[in-house]
C-alpha cells in the first residue's frame, strides 16, 4: 500500500510554503513518525514526519520548490523499517514489485540511484556520477562523495573535470547570489509593510538601571531556588510594560479599516535573533503572568526558536512587542513596527555613564529606551507618558509589585 506524504495545514493565514530538504532518499527505509522533509514557510521552519513505516518510493516536489496546503510531496510505499540490512547478502526484500526492483540493480552513481540533492550537485558540475565511488547505503553516492570528488580528495579515480584549473580572476573579491529563503523574504516584506502603512515615529528616553540590578542580585539565589529559573530584566520589563499598557489602552491597540480595536489582555512579543533571522513568539495573557512564569516562558520560546521548534500558534498574534539590542551591543536604535501592532519597545546595552544625581556626579549603568509607534492611533503625549512610566517602574521597582 502506498501512503502519500502531504503538506500539512501550516496555521492562519499561512497557504504556501519551501520545501527546505529531504531527510531521505528515494529507496532508503523510513519510520513511523521519524522527520522525512523539511518546510520552510515565512514564520517557521517545520518538519513533516512519516506518517508510516516503510520505504521512501518518491520524492514528487523537489528541494527548492513551493507547494500549497494539500500538496503530494511524495509517497511511502511498504517495506519492513525493522531490520535495516545488517549485511549486504541478507538486505530484506520487502515485495516483489519491478518498481523498485529496476534501481537495486543499476550501479550507484545512475540517475534513478540518486538522490535530489545529489543530481543537482553532479549536474551543477557537470560530472560523470559514475566515476565516484558512493559511500552511502548500497554503495550510493551522497553529498560528501561528490563534494570529495570536486575537491580532489578522490584524484586517483577522478576525470581531468574535476581537476580543472580555475581561472584567475581579474580581481580577488567576487560575489555570491544566493535566493532569499521564504523567511527571510517574509521578514523584509513585513518590515516594507510596516514603513509604508504605519505613521511611524519613535521617541526615546534613558532609565537608570541601578535598583533594577540591586534587586535582582538580592534575591537572585531564592528566586532560582523556588522557580528553578533565573531572574532576569526581560520580566521586569514586561511587567513595567504591561503596567504602562494598561495606562495607556491606545498603544496596545491597532487599526482596522476605519476602527481602532482596543484589547483589553497583553499578548506580548519578544524578539528573538536566530541563524534563519528574526521571530517574535508570543507570550499569551503576559498580563496575568507572574515574574517566574515570565521568566520561564520566555526562556523556553526562546530556545524553541532558536532550535527551529516553534509552532504556528506561538507565531500568531501579539498585541505589543519587546525587543533587545543590547545583547549584540547596540546602544540605540529606532526599531521597526510589528504590524498589526502599534507600539514596540526597543532595550539596549546597559552602559556606565556620569549623570546628575540630586548637585552630585555619579557613574551610573544607564539604558537608552526606544519606543516606536504608529502615530496615527498614538499621541505624542501619549507616547512619551508611555516610556515614563516604564522608566519609573524599572528605576523603582516597587510600583511593579504595588501596582502603581
Amino acid at each position: 500500500m502506498t501512503m502519500e506524504i502531504k503538506v500539512p495545514q501550516l496555521g492562519e493565514s499561512v497557504a504556501e510554503a519551501t520545501v527546505a530538504k529531504w531527510f531521505k532518499s528515494v529507496g532508503e527505509v523510513v519510520e513511523r513518525d521519524e522527520p522525512i522533509v523539511e518546510l520552510e514557510t515565512d514564520k517557521v521552519t517545520l518538519e513533516v514526519p512519516a506518517a508510516a513505516s516503510g520505504t521512501l518510493e518518491a520524492i514528487i516536489v523537489e528541494a527548492g520548490s513551493e507547494v500549497e496546503v494539500g500538496a503530494v510531496l511524495g509517497t511511502i510505499g511498504e517495506g519492513n523499517g525493522v531490520a535495516a540490512a545488517p549485511a549486504a547478502e541478507e538486505a530484506p526484500a520487502p515485495k516483489p514489485a519491478p518498481v523498485e526492483a529496476a534501481p537495486e540493480q543499476k550501479p550507484a552513481g545512475t540517475d534513478k540511484s540518486l538522490s535530489p540533492a545529489v543530481r543537482k550537485m553532479v549536474d551543477e558540475g557537470k560530472i560523470d556520477p559514475t566515476k565516484i565511488t558512493g559511500t552511502g547505503k548500497d554503495g550510493r553516492l551522497t553529498k560528501a562523495d561528490v563534494q570529495a570528488y570536486l575537491d580532489g580528495e578522490q584524484a586517483a579515480s577522478a576525470e581531468p573535470v574535476a581537476a580543472k584549473p580555475q581561472p584567475a580572476p581579474a580581481d580577488e573579491r567576487g560575489e555570491e547570489r544566493v535566493p532569499m529563503t521564504r523567511l527571510r523574504k517574509r521578514i523584509a516584506e513585513r518590515l516594507k509593510e510596516a514603513q509604508n502603512t504605519a505613521a511611524m515615529l519613535t521617541t526615546f528616553n534613558e532609565v537608570d538601571m541601578t535598583n533594577v540590578m540591586a534587586a535582582r542580585k538580592k534575591y537572585q539565589e531564592d528566586f532560582q531556588k523556588k522557580h528553578d529559573v533565573k531572574l532576569g530584566f526581560m520580566s521586569f520589563f514586561a511587567k513595567a510594560c504591561i503596567a504602562a499598557l494598561k495606562e495607556l489602552p491606545a498603544v496596545n491597540a491597532t487599526i482596522d479599516g476605519d476602527d481602532v480595536v482596543y484589547r483589553n489582555f497583553v499578548d506580548l512579543g519578544v524578539a528573538v535573533g536566530t541563524e534563519q533571522g528574526l521571530v517574535v513568539p508570543v507570550l499569551r495573557d503576559a498580563d496575568r503572568k507572574s515574574f517566574a512564569d515570565i521568566e520561564k516562558e520566555i526562556g523556553e520560546l526562546g530556545r524553541k526558536a532558536r532550535d527551529g521548534n516553534l509552532s504556528m500558534a506561538e507565531l500568531t498574534g501579539g498585541t505589543f512587542t519587546i525587543t533587545n539590542g543590547g545583547v549584540y551591543g547596540s546602544l540605540m536604535s529606532t526599531p521597526i513596527l510589528n504590524p498589526p501592532q502599534s507600539g514596540i519597545l526597543g532595550m539596549h546595552k546597559i552602559q556606565p555613564r556620569p549623570i546628575a544625581v540630586g548637585d552630585a556626579v555619579e557613574v551610573r549603568p544607564m539604558m537608552y529606551l526606544a519606543l516606536s509607534y504608529d502615530h496615527r492611533i498614538i499621541d505624542g503625549a501619549e507616547a512619551v507618558t508611555f516610556l515614563v512610566r516604564v522608566k519609573e517602574c524599572i528605576e523603582e521597582p516597587d510600583r511593579i509589585l504595588l501596582g502603581i
